[in-house]
């Protein structure tokens, strides 16, 4: 669990160092603060900069641009721009991306660890070496460092090299992109949650991860806060189809009920918890949480985020533009019964630079007692 973050030259998160975050962390602030920007670099963390997530993440965005065959434009290097501050193709360190966190994305240890950190930046690489029968990248030459200036950075080919804890771990010839391949990272370190994201494929094979567990009744648990007839939970195909949809068997109905007649709200639980279940000892991020949710839920909602956050070492970061979501964390947070620790981080734009407030649970209660905008 990360005990501190620190996020440089992230889109519009020039330097933005949070000493300390906790089990369960609100994030808010008003639009382009980098609410999401943080999300999405801790995800980038959490995959170790994986290339193949980072093109997933540019493609959500509607930012990765398609590349013809021995393209002139570069669209891989003006998708990948996109993720820098101000959208600068530099190639100092200075200007390179960088994510640091204490703690460790698979601990339960609550002792302070080492640094961990993923840099990203673009480089010089020098003449690649192809087979000649399939065109692939067989060998790359020499990376050019920042003090180099000689013509020969002229003929060179933009690179981009991802640094884990400080040592490269990869560098990519961009013309050459389509020949990369998903690396045998685990993807079982985070999951991400868009803005009313309900993704039913994924919400089936997350669900198979964990039926007939003891985590399966969780995830009806957090059903009833909506529905409490309900009692079981499956993902049926339907009909001349194969995709599969969610159904669930009510106490007092004769035949299963599809979930999705059961409207958002209960929908947007579903995916949040078996996110949650399914990333024991890693990150849960939630954007915009309150999307689909009426306020009289949320608070049981995060009742039930704050326990299994505890009970499963799961480092949660959700952000909201909603007072009735501040309230309800802060009602949670400050409840006799929740062992997980929680605070709100407000992200201010102060003449360009991101910068956080943040409450503590007893500053958030008065907050909240005295009707005090922490938005």
């Amino acid at each position: 669990m990360l005990n501190s973050l620190h996020i440089k030259n992230y889109r519009n998160l020039k330097e933005l160092k949070i000493e300390a975050v906790d089990q369960v962390n609100l994030i808010t602030g008003k639009n382009s603060t980098g609410k999401s920007a943080i999300l999405e670099a801790i995800a980038i963390y959490a995959m170790r900069g994986d290339l193949y997530y980072i093109f997933q993440l540019l493609e959500k965005r509607g930012e990765h641009f398609s590349q013809p065959e021995y393209s002139v434009d570069l669209p891989n290097i003006h998708s990948l721009s996109s993720l820098f501050t101000n959208r600068v193709i530099g190639f100092s360190t200075e200007s390179s991306i960088l994510i640091e966190g204490k703690g460790s994305i698979t601990s339960h240890a609550t002792d302070t660890l080492p640094s961990k950190s993923v840099g990203l930046r673009f480089r010089h690489v020098d003449e690649l070496q192809k087979n000649e029968q399939s065109d692939n990248v067989v060998k790359r030459k020499t990376l050019f460092d920042d003090k180099f200036h000689t013509e020969n950075v002229k003929n060179s080919i933009i690179g981009f090299e991802v640094s884990i804890d400080g040592h490269s771990a990869m560098s990519v010839d961009l013309d050459y992109f389509r020949y990369a391949y998903k690396s045998a990272l685990p993807e079982d370190k985070f999951q991400f949650i868009r803005t009313g994201n309900i993704d039913e494929e994924i919400n089936g094979e997350l669900f198979d991860n964990i039926a007939l567990t003891p985590k399966e009744q969780y995830v009806v648990d957090a059903l009833k806060i909506v529905e409490p007839q309900a009692e079981r939970i499956a993902f049926v195909k339907a009909e001349n189809s194969q995709a599969r949809s969610a159904v669930v068997r009510l106490s007092e109905a004769a035949e299963v009920i599809p979930l999705k007649s059961m409207g958002d709200g209960i929908n947007r639980i579903l995916t949040i918890i078996l996110a949650l279940v399914n990333v024991e000892g890693g990150f849960l991020l939630v954007d915009e949480f309150e999307n689909g949710l009426h306020y009289s839920v949320q608070e049981k909602l995060w009742k039930i985020i704050f326990t299994l956050a505890k009970r499963l070492h799961v480092q949660v970061f959700v952000t909201t533009h909603s007072s009735d979501c501040i309230s309800a964390f802060a009602r949670v947070v400050n409840s006799p019964e929740n062992s997980a620790t929680g605070k709100l981080i407000r992200l201010e734009n102060v003449n360009g630079s991101i910068r956080q407030v943040e409450f503590s649970p007893d500053e958030l209660k008065i907050a909240n007692e005295q009707e005090i905008e922490v938005r």
